[in-house]
């Protein structure tokens, strides 16, 4: 244990216990050994052989859906560690965490904290003076109390805690309170629903302040760009040099320098698209900023103006699509062009040939560096100051949040009104209500994420999207089952520890319960149907 405990103040005269007395040891001389602290103005203790360690307050992941006396989550190297509050527990009021607050390791298989007030010491007592609880059960609920031990002057009491009953106790069903009414900008996903032949699906994003977009298919990944990019000798000024990616070497190239834009310094709102090569290595592509994820018809398609042709960005560009009846234009990037780039192909040459590949592997340990068959692909997203996780294949598409949400008479709390998503009437849900976190106000970087439940399209607003992240198996484990809610929707975190950071996945199959999902789709059918009556009312006007 840390020398918190050990540099503890002893207890004062009217703490310390009987068991210090040494005449009042049972016959058998059998003593038991406890950690003791304090809630409020009360002492406690739970027995020694049952702490693990005894920590200062660490960086907390909180968790939606718990139980109200759950801290949250934190990293206890390397193994997530469920932290509950002891004050919430006996309904003390909330106190800010100091300097003197602690959290008490047990070791119930899996590390458990408890969060307390201050330590105290370690104390010692005998079997017979360890009273049972039996006599105060009638005015005490004595359901998380092992016994007491009296206190010198035989006033005070400290309680015995049961480590086993608290958790129970605390891992209950838990319920949903009352509803409520990091990035950069917008990143990307990739859309996994299957596209007509009559349409297309595009990554944007902007570079310079034009949009661009490349199609889904030849976008494998989006990224961050990390702290410290390797420079690579005798490279065009486009390469800005190569990182590691889960143990392979991605060489990074500028597509403003590539199209004979101004170059800016990086910072966080840029984005790395990784793009496959058709010799199976894989080259990123520096951006300014990711937008979204687009639906289009082909037809929205226009050839490059003859007037562009034989510019910088020569035969990179296949198309412009026309967007918003004109007044938004995406350039549409050829992908097999990209591959013919001189600049994209030396670039991906020269990391083949370069010899110190171990050296920079080494000097870049990017976390995740297991095989790609090892690894899980997710939809990163943020609400309040949690990052969450959804499967990739669950994610049918990402919109931006409409300036306003049709609301519909008698529809359920829960459903913030319904979108017109090209033709049809998709249901939405604020997902910081179901999560029952504080409503905030709409703004730019909130999106719409669409999932299919039991066959039923639904959108949920998120307050951003950051990235795709594969993530390596071995950094996933189940969440500590904090309720049963939370268990069923919460059930998996992804652990990454070089990275400092804890991601909540999601099971997107249990964001909503059957009955909400039967409400959706006549809530849904029902919008449906007003829709046709103002179209056909139009019509006969």
């Amino acid at each position: 244990m840390e020398s918190d405990l050990i540099d503890a103040p002893p207890l004062s005269p009217v703490d310390e216990p009987a068991g210090d007395n040494r005449q009042h040891v049972n016959s058998t001389g059998e003593n038991r050994q406890y950690v003791t602290f304090h809630i409020d103005d009360g002492i406690f203790a739970v027995p020694l052989a049952e702490v693990q360690e005894i920590i200062r307050m660490p960086e907390i992941i909180q968790v939606p859906l718990s139980h109200e006396s759950l801290e949250g989550l934190a990293n206890l190297r390397g193994t997530v560690m469920s932290v509950t509050s002891l004050r919430r527990i006996f309904r003390y009021p909330n106190v800010e965490h100091n300097d003197a607050t602690r959290v008490v390791v047990i070791n119930q298989g899996i590390p458990v904290g408890l969060v307390v007030d201050r330590m105290s010491a370690v104390v010692t007592a005998a079997l017979d003076q360890i009273e049972s609880v039996s006599s105060i059960e009638a005015t005490v609920n004595t359901d998380l109390l092992r016994g007491m031990i009296k206190t010198a002057d035989g006033k005070g009491m400290i309680m015995i805690l049961d480590p086993v009953r608290l958790f129970e106790s605390d891992s209950g069903s838990g319920h949903r309170g009352p509803q409520k009414a990091g990035n950069g900008e917008i990143d990307a996903v990739v859309e996994q629903a299957t596209a007509t032949t009559d349409e297309m699906q595009l990554v944007s994003f902007e570079v310079a302040g034009q949009e661009y977009a490349l199609s889904i298919e030849n976008v494998q990944e989006i990224v961050q760009v990390p702290d410290h990019i390797n420079r690579m000798p005798k490279t065009d000024a486009h390469v800005l040099g190569v990182v590691t990616l889960r143990n392979r070497l991605l060489p990074l190239v500028s597509l403003r320098e590539m199209f004979g834009l101004p170059a800016v310094a990086l910072d966080d709102r840029n984005k790395i698209v990784v793009v496959p090569l058709p010799d199976q290595s894989s080259v990123g592509i520096v951006m300014d900023t990711v937008k979204e994820v687009l639906r289009v018809n082909r037809n929205m398609l226009d050839p490059v103006p003859s007037l562009m042709r034989g510019g910088k960005a020569n035969g990179e560009i296949q198309g412009i699509c026309r967007l918003n009846g004109g007044k938004r234009l995406v350039s549409v990037l050829s992908a097999e062009a990209l591959f013919e780039n001189e600049v994209v192909r030396r670039a991906a040459e020269n990391v083949d040939s370069e010899g110190n590949v171990e050296d920079i592997m080494a000097a870049d340990q990017v976390d995740g560096a297991t095989a790609l068959a090892e690894e899980e692909q997710f939809v990163v997203f943020r609400l309040a100051d949690e990052e969450y996780g959804a499967p990739i294949g669950s994610v049918q598409e990402i919109v931006r949040v409409p300036d306003t949400l049709t609301r519909l008479p008698k529809a359920p709390s829960f459903i913030k009104g319904v979108v017109n998503l090209r033709g049809a009437v998709l249901p939405v849900v604020d997902q910081r209500t179901r999560f029952d976190l504080d409503d905030i106000e709409r703004n730019d970087r909130q999106r719409i994420m669409v999932f299919t439940i039991d066959g039923v399209r639904t959108g949920f607003i998120v307050d951003s999207v950051s990235e795709v992240l594969k993530i390596p198996r071995n950094s996933i484990g189940p969440t500590p089952s904090l309720s049963e809610e939370q268990a069923r929707i919460i059930s998996r975190v992804a652990n990454l520890e070089k990275q400092k950071r804890m991601i909540l996945l999601i099971d997107t199959d249990h964001l909503l319960e059957r009955h909400e999902i039967a409400t959706l789709e006549e809530t849904s059918g029902g919008a449906r149907q007003r829709a046709a009556v103002e179209e056909l009312s139009a019509a006969n006007a």
